[in-house]
């Protein structure tokens, strides 16, 4: 037996998060585009698909202008030819308008639905990506949001409203182009009514911005508020806390209410602004037009092309003022993509720059490491260990002794604040993970399955794995006669995070996923808790099969499994205390002794 001391007490680690200014929209912009870049792809046909349309747009008030005054006003009086020819231009650009505009539309959606599948994959594979303390520091419900709700906001403004912009701005600049060489005083007169609704949207443009990001906020909090007590619904239900549940999901939805009712207010008050501007316009080109054209500066045919081109004019400014809200939406939600994108990993693969460990059973060493969780006191204390290969190592202690800690280092779900864990001499902080997931697997205590078949459960382990070698996988585990008795076999569906089996009928089926993939190293955590006697002989037997022949690290409350070890380490508040086999720790008086004899007495009363 070997008891180890630590040093004094190191100070805790603190979080450090770093503080940076809100990025403008055109940086929002320009990065979220930057990383899809499918958005861009073409982007040169498409914009000329929608100068064509835009130019046929125009090419109707030219028409309609030349044939009041030539065809139908013509010196010589009506020229039905000139009438002819303009009917058919005018047709000919409505139907170029027509298809120039649905080739554009197609372009963009499928652009947009390319980079929007890029955006989604990155923004879940970084989520996936972060360390499970990262992830638990956000609602899950946020974190989902970002990846579904705030992209889908992202899909509508591009396809709704994001080249559109550009085109009505182009098609902005072409109208008054011309609205000049009808008549400049009418065009000063059409932007004098709509430059003060300019510098108003300027002004709230902040405003719905900050009201937008607040809807995203609430969004995600709603969904978490929602999602947890379905998925804990057995506990809501056992501890009889419905009235409080629903009254924390009404208090996330009204949230959610109040913050989309500023938004949506800050917006609705824009829409009278832009009807009172059009209004105002369409009158005083009418009153002014027609008083230059009695003072013949304008003709009747100008007059009614220039009302065309108003409207022209007006399309773009009511489309600029009704996409506000769906930009800024856009914008709030591509800046929580983005911070989400920005969060570095903590536990980072080393890529090709990494080392791939050699197949064969591992040995593991911890040296002198220290560890603590963010904003909390030290859980480990200078652990200075080495395990041998092909051993069997039981790691015991009270709640809270650090023995989970332990086997989340093991793993590298955490990296040690001081010291190292190496795998096979190797420091695990340089092992590419697709080689450590491959040479180490951790059965959770949970035994979490996915909503698919005991097949495809198992397959994770070995996606490649036919039907013959998952039953040879369960055989040699011992529990060929429990698949058997499922009522489909292999086909057999598991239900949600494995509801429709038992606790420990999901351990078995985790255990024969950890089988399948043939690791050299194997770490259980708690792998035989919440089970029932026989279901923990069936587990107990399948160990024996799964552990032979390779290193394997028990987390273990029950005794039972750190009688059969090889070694036992015994954790105390974060320390390692002892260590040794079960025939000497048990006799020793140590915190093991103390441990092993409570557990026996437990059993002894359960009968």
């Amino acid at each position: 037996m070997t008891v180890a001391t630590a040093p004094p007490e190191a100070p805790a680690k603190t979080a450090d998060p770093q503080i940076t200014e809100r990025e403008s929209g055109w940086a929002v912009l320009r990065r979220g585009l930057a990383l899809s870049p499918e958005f861009t792809q073409g982007l040169a046909v498409t914009l000329l698909l929608a100068a064509l349309a835009t130019a046929g747009r125009i090419v109707v008030p030219l028409a309609v202008q030349q044939t009041i005054d030539h065809g139908l006003r013509g010196d010589d009086g009506p020229d039905l030819a000139v009438v002819r020819w303009m009917v058919i231009v005018a047709a000919a650009a409505v139907i170029g308008t027509a298809v120039a505009s649905y080739l554009m539309n197609v372009r963009v959606y499928n652009a947009s639905e390319r980079g929007l599948v890029t955006l989604r994959v990155r923004a879940f594979r970084h989520v996936h990506d972060l360390s499970t303390l990262h992830q638990q520091s956000e609602r899950r419900g946020s974190l989902v949001s970002r990846v579904t709700g705030d992209v889908d906001t992202i899909t509508r403004f591009i396809q709704q409203g994001g080249l559109m912009v550009i085109i009505s701005a182009g098609q902005l600049v072409v109208v008054t182009a011309l609205m000049l060489a009808y008549s400049w005083q009418l065009t000063l007169l059409v932007w004098a009514c709509f430059a003060p609704l300019f510098f108003t949207l300027k002004a709230f443009q902040k405003r719905v911005a900050a009201a937008a990001d607040a809807v995203r906020v609430h969004t995600g909090r709603m969904l978490g508020a929602i999602a947890e007590p379905v998925v804990g619904a057995a506990v809501v239900r056992a501890h009889s806390i419905e009235d409080r549940t629903a009254a924390r999901i009404d208090e996330a939805i009204d949230g959610h209410r109040a913050a989309q009712t500023r938004a949506q207010t800050l917006v609705a008050l824009t829409f009278p602004m832009g009807e009172v501007a059009v209004g105002v316009a369409n009158a005083l080109v009418v009153v002014v037009g027609v008083l230059l054209g009695v003072d013949n500066q304008l003709t009747l045919g100008e007059l009614v092309a220039f009302l065309f081109l108003v409207t022209l004019f007006v399309m773009p400014v009511q489309f600029g003022v009704e996409v506000l809200n769906e930009a800024q939406n856009a914008l709030a939600g591509w800046r929580r993509v983005l911070e989400i994108l920005d969060a570095e990993p903590d536990i980072a693969d080393p890529g090709e720059a990494g080392t791939d460990l050699p197949r064969g059973p591992v040995e593991v060493r911890f040296d002198h490491v220290d560890y603590a969780y963010p904003d909390g006191p030290r859980v480990l204390h200078d652990v200075d260990v080495t395990l041998h290969a092909r051993t069997r190592v039981a790691v015991v202690g009270e709640t809270g002794s650090g023995k989970t800690t332990f086997a989340k280092l093991l793993t590298r779900i955490v990296d040690p604040d001081a010291g190292r864990v190496l795998l096979d001499g190797i420091p695990l902080t340089g092992v590419r993970f697709a080689s450590l997931r491959s040479r180490v697997v951790m059965v959770p205590q949970d035994g979490f399955l996915f909503d698919a078949t005991v097949r495809d459960n198992v397959r994770y382990g070995r996606p490649d794995a036919d039907d013959e070698a998952l039953v040879a996988a369960f055989a040699d585990l011992g529990l060929g006669d429990w698949l058997g008795q499922l009522p489909l076999g292999l086909d057999t569906p598991v239900g949600q995070r494995g509801e429709s089996l038992s606790a420990g009928e999901r351990q078995l089926v985790a255990l024969a996923r950890a089988y399948i993939a043939d690791p050299d190293l194997l770490v259980l955590d708690e792998a035989t808790s919440a089970v029932d006697p026989a279901t923990e002989v069936r587990i107990q037997r399948a160990l024996d099969g799964l552990t032979r022949g390779r290193t394997a690290v028990f987390i273990a409350h029950r005794m039972s499994t750190a009688e059969s070890a090889d070694e036992i380490l015994v954790f105390d508040r974060g320390r390692l205390v002892e260590r040794g086999p079960h025939s000497e720790l048990v006799h020793a008086g140590g915190a093991y002794g103390r441990l092993h004899a409570s557990w026996a007495a437990q059993q002894k009363a359960r009968g």
